[in-house]
Parts: C-alpha cells; sequence; structure tokens
C-alpha cells in the first residue's frame, strides 16, 4: 500500500499566476498552469472507471438494519443503462426536465447518473422548500419554472403535501424511491430501473444518447441558494462540470494516485456537495459514502458514527458543521482516530472558517498524528460549477482563498473601497434558464459574470500567496460616522473572539453610531461553560451570568485589538431560535443569510439598540 501523501509538496502542485494590470484600473489574475484537455460529458468517467474497477466502490449508503449498502462501479452503469433506458422514453427535454424532491441517497444517485448519461436535466431542489415549507411558495416558483416531466421523491410519503401542493403545474410521471409506501398516481423506482431484469436495457439507445450529448448540453438546473436575491435556476452545461473537476488533476495531483473516499452530508441540491463533491469521486475513481447526519444537534451523531465507521481521505464540509465536529473530535478519541487516520486534506468553503476553529482542528490533528492536516480552501458559486480560486497550498491562516485555477481569469475592480471580483472561464454559466433580464445583468461588457463578492491579496507584493474572502458587496454598510464596515471579515473575527459561544452572528448597525451583532449560541457549548444539563432550558442557557461574562470579554478583546469603530460590536443580543431555513435565513450549506436574519428579526435589532436597553443586550 503506498503512503499517505499529507504534506503540501506531495498533494500539490505549486501555484503560478499572471497578474495583469490595465488602463482602466482593474487587473487580470489567473493561473500559468494550462488547463488540460477535458471529458466531453461526465458519462465518461462513469464508462472508464466501470470498466477498469468494476468492482471498486462508487456509492454507499445506511440500509434500514444500520449497515452499508454498496453499489459498485460495474452495477452502477448496469443499472444506469436500465434507468436511462426508462427515460429515453419518456420524452423529457430541457423543456420537460428531471425534478427531484429527495435527500441524498443510491437511487438519486443514479438517476442523475443516468439524466446525466443521456442527456436529460436534472434539478435536485432543496428539501427545505419540500419538507420545511408551509406555503410552498419557493417549490412552487420551481415547478412553474421548469414544467418537469418526472418528479422523483424518496420517501414519498414525507413530500405528499408538498407534491400535492404543486399538482395543478406540472404533468410529471411521480416515481416513488423504494423505501416508500405506495401512494396512488406513483410508480415505483423499480419499475423505471429494471431491478432484475439486464434485458430491460436499450443499450443502443442509450449509447446513441450518450455520444449525442456535447460539451454544451444541459447536465442540470441548480437553484441558487437565495443568500441574496431570490432564487434563481442556473443552466449547468456539461462544459462547466467536466472542465471544473479536470483542473483538480492539475492542481491537486494526489487524487491521481490515491482514490478519494470522502463520506459526506452535503445536499446534492446545492453545488458544494452534488457537483464539486460528487463530480470529484466519480472523475478520480473514488468512493461516496452518503452521511446521513447534519451539522444540527439532532442529527450531528449520525455523523459521528459514519466518521468513526469510515475514515475519510478528503473532508469537505462548511464552517458551521467544523464548528460544532471540533467539540466531538476533543472528546472522542474513536472517532478523532479514525478521522484522522487516512486524511489528506481538510477543505472548508461557503464562508470563512473562523481562525479559533482552524487552530483547534490543527491542535487535534498535532494531537492524533503528531502533525497538522493540510486544510485549505476555495471559491466560487453555482453559477462558476463552482470553483473559480483553489488554495493548492498550505495557507497562512485561515480566510485565503487561493489563486484562479488553471482555465479561469478573475478580473478585479475597485469598487470604494473594496476589490469588487468578476469571472469569465469555460466553467461559467450561460445563463438562467427562462429569465433573461437577469441573465443579462449578470454580465458585465466584457462577459464576466459578476458574481458579487469582494477579495483583496494576502499580500499585494506575492500574489502566488492568494486571495483572502472580503465578503459579499451587498453586505457590507456604513455607520453614521460615514466608516465602512465589512460584514464578512467581521463576522469571523467575532465568531473567533466569541468562541465557543458563537457559532454563527449577523452583524447590525446599518446608519446607526455602532455595530451589533445578533450571536446564534452553541447551546452545547454554551452548557458545559455554564455547567449546566443537556435539558437546561436555552432562555436559562443563554442567560447565565457565565455566558455573558464569556461573551462580555470577547467583545473586550475585539475593541482592544481593533482599529475603531467599524472593527468591534459594542453590544450582542443572544438569539433562542436558530436561524430558519424555512424563512431563508439558513441555506442548504450552512450560510447564514444576514439580510433575511435582520429582515425576519427587525423586533430584536430594535431591542439591540433600544434606548433603554433590557438586560438581554450585552454591552463591552
Amino acid at each position: 500500500m503506498n503512503a499517505i501523501a499529507r504534506t503540501p509538496a506531495e498533494l500539490f502542485v505549486e501555484p503560478a499566476v499572471i497578474l495583469e494590470d490595465r488602463a482602466d484600473g482593474s487587473r487580470l489574475f489567473r493561473s500559468a498552469l494550462a488547463l488540460p484537455d477535458y471529458s466531453r460529458c461526465s458519462g465518461e468517467w462513469l464508462e472508464r472507471w466501470a470498466a477498469e474497477t468494476p468492482d471498486a466502490i462508487l456509492i454507499a449508503e445506511r440500509g434500514a438494519d444500520g449497515e452499508w449498502v454498496k453499489v459498485s462501479y460495474g452495477e452502477a452503469l448496469a443499472r444506469v443503462y436500465r434507468i436511462a433506458t426508462w427515460l429515453l422514453g419518456q420524452k423529457l427535454s430541457p423543456e420537460r426536465p428531471v425534478l427531484v424532491l429527495s435527500d441524498n441517497g443510491i437511487e438519486h444517485a443514479l438517476l442523475m447518473l443516468a439524466c446525466l448519461h443521456v442527456g436529460v436535466p436534472i434539478s435536485p431542489v432543496s428539501p427545505g422548500n419540500s419538507l420545511l415549507s408551509k406555503d410552498f411558495i419557493k417549490l412552487r416558483a420551481n415547478v412553474e419554472l421548469l414544467r418537469p416531466g418526472m418528479i422523483f421523491a424518496d420517501t414519498i410519503e414525507r413530500f405528499m403535501p408538498a407534491l400535492n401542493a404543486v399538482a395543478d403545474l406540472h404533468d410529471a410521471v411521480v416515481v416513488a424511491g423504494s423505501r416508500s409506501q405506495p401512494q396512488p398516481g406513483t410508480i415505483p423506482f423499480a419499475a423505471i430501473a429494471g431491478v432484475d431484469a439486464d434485458d430491460t436495457a436499450d443499450f443502443a439507445a442509450v449509447k446513441a444518447a450518450f455520444k449525442a450529448i456535447t460539451p454544451d448540453t444541459i447536465a442540470k438546473f441548480l437553484f441558487t441558494s437565495g443568500s441574496v436575491g431570490a432564487p434563481k435556476a442556473v443552466i449547468t452545461t456539461q462544459r462547466m462540470m467536466c472542465s471544473n473537476v479536470e483542473m483538480k488533476s492539475v492542481i491537486w495531483p494526489f487524487l491521481n494516485k490515491q482514490k478519494p473516499v470522502i463520506v459526506d452530508w452535503l445536499p446534492w441540491s446545492h453545488v458544494f456537495g452534488g457537483s464539486h463533491n460528487f463530480n470529484k469521486v466519480v472523475r478520480f475513481g473514488g468512493s461516496l459514502y452518503i452521511d446521513d447526519g447534519k451539522p444540527v444537534p439532532a442529527l450531528l451523531p449520525k455523523t459521528v458514527k459514519n466518521l468513526t465507521d469510515v475514515a475519510p481521505t478528503v473532508y469537505f464540509s462548511v464552517p458551521l458543521a467544523y464548528g460544532m465536529l471540533v467539540a466531538q473530535l476533543r472528546d472522542n478519541a474513536a472517532l478523532r482516530k479514525s478521522f484522522f487516520s487516512r486524511l489528506q486534506i481538510i477543505f472548508y468553503a461557503g464562508a470563512a472558517l473562523p481562525q479559533s476553529t482552524w487552530d483547534e482542528l490543527e491542535r487535534l490533528a498535532v494531537m492524533e498524528l503528531g502533525h497538522p492536516v493540510v486544510m485549505l480552501s476555495s471559491w466560487g458559486s453555482t453559477e462558476t460549477a463552482p470553483a473559480c480560486t483553489d488554495c493548492h497550498f498550505q495557507a497562512v491562516r485561515s480566510g485565503v482563498i487561493g489563486v484562479p485555477i488553471p482555465g479561469t481569469t478573475l478580473k478585479l475592480v475597485p469598487v470604494a473601497d473594496k476589490l469588487e471580483v468578476r469571472v469569465k472561464g469555460p466553467n461559467l454559466f450561460p445563463g438562467y434558464w427562462k429569465q433573461p433580464a437577469l441573465t443579462k445583468a449578470a454580465f458585465d461588457d466584457e462577459g464576466f459574470y459578476m458574481i458579487g463578492d469582494a477579495v483583496e491579496f494576502v499580500d499585494a507584493a506575492k500574489p502566488e500567496l492568494g486571495l483572502l474572502f472580503d465578503g459579499r458587496v451587498a453586505e457590507d454598510f456604513k455607520l453614521l460616522s460615514g466608516t465602512w464596515v465589512h460584514v464578512g471579515s467581521l463576522r469571523v473575527a467575532g465568531i473567533s473572539a466569541l468562541s465557543p459561544v458563537a457559532q454563527d452572528i449577523v452583524v447590525a448597525g446599518h446608519d446607526r453610531d455602532d455595530i451589533g451583532f445578533l450571536v446564534f449560541p452553541n447551546i452545547a457549548e454554551c452548557r458545559r461553560i455554564a455547567g449546566l444539563g443537556e435539558d437546561a432550558p436555552v432562555d436559562v442557557v443563554i442567560g447565565h451570568p457565565m455566558i455573558k461574562e464569556r461573551v462580555r470579554e470577547g467583545l473586550v478583546r475585539m475593541k482592544r485589538d481593533g482599529g475603531g469603530s467599524s472593527t468591534y460590536p459594542a453590544r450582542v443580543l443572544l438569539m433562542a431560535e436558530p436561524p430558519s431555513p424555512e424563512a431563508g435565513e439558513l441555506t442548504d450549506k450552512g450560510y447564514i443569510n444576514q439580510r433575511a436574519v435582520l429582515t425576519r428579526r427587525a423586533d430584536r435589532v430594535l431591542e439591540l439598540y433600544s434606548d433603554v436597553p433590557s438586560a438581554d443586550v450585552i454591552f463591552i
């Protein structure tokens, strides 16, 4: 068995960049590394590994008995051909795509692979739109825009209220996952999968459809998370996905030598889990173990069990989840041993990782292995498939998003006191489905996508050290003094300073004299600090004097270390109610929607700034 590659020199290719100054004050930033030829379509990966390593595990999930149910590459391809045969008989097209109402699962994966194999667009929709909503407004908008020809739901009984709410908007065939109870007007997944019936596959028809796919064939419609503005259907092409994953063969060469094993909870309705992670597994012949847990207290034990059972080689997650995971790694020796045993990379995206979480992960790795594990990030969006930058080196600290990936060019444009970043490359989307006005507004006059984010250089004299994410331009605001508040960096600094009390933070202070924080607390850690039992009510926990004092100490440190009123909060209010996914306060990937929280909790903002402050407001 080959030794596990762990050092940056073993894992990565050293960055090489080109930075071009332009007469209008903007700068073009790109990689000097060439993007190699990439696959015509993602189905070529499955065909390859089914031929070369047919018995290798492609995907696994927990069965009803709690044991892993595994599907090999050879078995997956055979089942994909049978499912694809059925799809080709349904008159599906971009005008009648496949819509998925389901969590991650083997049948969901096989359906997705079958759609990609024969050029049928698929659109996994956030389960939150179906399971958490009371009015189904977002789901109705999704269905009305796409007009699907097939809807897959697993387990279907969970989704019946949602299906009934959109029944007037489509004429789709509704397919129920195999774990479902029979429902009138639906057909079982086994009927489309031709279970135990190899002769149900029309190999000639499937191969013909497979050969007809081009890089410009629509692969998916992915709805934006809604962290800024209303969700939109992003057209995702085969070119976008294939070019985006191929660049990893250049900058992460270890994937060509050691096939990745990932244990992943990130939803396939989002580009991080469904394209970034899933595609890497299939492109490099790896194995994906579906984590049926999530970074919420009720489901975190499932993640702990899965990571204890299966040691990942690369771990992908978001800062919110890492913040919860570090406490488990600290207290659970079996989990810590498994998690770090063959781990090559700790990867975070979706938001900046608080430095306190970074430091703790590094400390735990050293405790277990005697040396740290490389931690890195990337940056991009649904519209860019998703990666635009990658930190293929050991960053000096948290928040570094790396340098442009091969084939992608960034345009850096000075705006106010920020550096707005725009994107062009083969990973770039052609537009929003049936929304030409929004599409036109998304690009500048040179064809660069205006993503709405800001960046800054780690060291302006050494661009190869990469960029720092500097928040979303639309989230920043001014105090009454006229001083800009950079929400992204302040939020991350606040989480670190208020660690471990703060799980996430929303920054308030628009047109006010000073900054205030609405803090979503880590209740488990707060109970530990206060010496309270697991059943202690939330309002008692967040009102405990030890918790308030810990927050106050963090505020004092921020003021001491800051450079003025725009770098620290003067007041804090702890939230008893967690962020609501249904109300759009929290996206699928765990990113806090600042605007949605401030709007929905306007009364708490007024309480934060009241002339007669309540006892719950914590001041410096």
